[in-house]
């Protein structure tokens, strides 16, 4: 069957299409993204305005229209920290709901995590052992660890990179200044103690293999030496401490202007970067992770998973 899911997140809304069925790889058919950075639209209020609102029922009316001229026999349609953290997210919801004709599905931090480990497990299968699974996406950073599909920990913590450089980085509008030396070591503490609830949940449940998904730890990997996406879906790809640690040296001192110059660093995300970084070696460093591997499935393919389990014959 052709499904179409919906990603609704911090940063982008998301549509990606695929040929799928139980028991099979989900092909992709289509792809398509709107940058609305809706974390970024959230007020003072801690309510999603109306600008922010207005893009987003733009954005999946289009998403559905797309989807509806592929051909896609059903809609997942999701969300998560943006609306979720969102004091409106009801009324936000109802809206894209009536002019839409599709139902959001607000995520749980937990939940993202559970099916992003899902698709980490799918994607690299038994053999793998016990997994241990870190995603940093725009609000949130996810982190699971398991033997079987469904993790024995899965927690969501308030690192996103998106949110972390809203907050905590202070960085400079024009983008023409790196954020100081302070602002960084600060930003290195505080993310250190909000790990530091997880550490001990983490490292009891244990794994054999730590992986790592989503586009911030893929662009690290991509600093730091990792075949870059042209070189296919198959390519093993990882990130080192040691390629991690050279990243953050130096990424700190380059102004956020200038960090699309980089190669595989997007101009969208480019202000995020930093952030990212200071996470990702936080998380390496307290779970003593030497190396991750980088997974190409991750929450929307976790999605599409548990649908097509649910749709399986009995």
């Amino acid at each position: 069957m052709r499904l179409g899911v919906l990603d609704v997140g911090s940063n982008t809304v998301h549509l990606l299409v695929v040929d799928a069925h139980h028991g099979a790889h989900p092909w992709p058919a289509h792809s398509e993204k709107v940058v609305l950075r809706l974390a970024e639209q959230i007020g003072p209020d801690g309510a999603l305005t109306d600008t922010g609102a207005d893009g987003l029922v733009k954005a999946v009316g289009m998403a559905r229209a797309a989807a509806d001229g592929l051909g896609a026999e059903d809609l997942l349609a999701f969300a998560t920290s943006a609306v979720r953290d969102a004091t409106n997210a009801g009324e936000v919801l109802t809206r894209v709901r009536e002019e839409t004709g599709v139902r959001l599905e607000v995520l749980s931090g937990a939940d993202e995590a559970r099916m992003t480990f899902l698709a980490v497990r799918r994607w690299f299968g038994w053999s793998a052992g016990r997994l241990l699974a870190l995603d940093i996406g725009g609000g949130s950073l996810e982190l699971a660890a398991g033997i079987d599909e469904h993790p024995d920990v899965a927690v969501s913590l308030p690192l996103g990179a998106g949110r972390l450089s809203r907050e905590r980085l202070a960085v400079d509008p024009a983008g023409l200044m790196p954020p100081s030396a302070e602002a960084v070591e600060a930003l290195r503490e505080y993310v250190d103690a909000q790990l530091d609830p997880v550490v001990k949940q983490l490292t009891e449940v244990g794994w054999e293999r730590p992986v790592a998904t989503s586009k911030t730890f893929r662009t690290l990997a991509r600093l730091a030496g990792a075949a870059p996406s042209g070189a296919g879906l198959w390519a093993r790809r990882s990130l080192t401490r040691t390629g991690l640690r050279q990243v953050l040296g130096f990424v700190r001192h380059i102004p956020p202007a200038h960090l699309p110059e980089l190669e595989g660093v997007s101009a969208q995300r480019a202000h995020q970067l930093l952030a990212g970084v200071v996470v990702a070696e936080a998380v390496m460093r307290r779970l003593d992770v030497e190396c991750l591997d980088i997974c190409p499935w991750a929450l929307r393919e976790g999605v599409i998973l548990r649908r097509l389990d649910q749709l399986a014959p009995m």
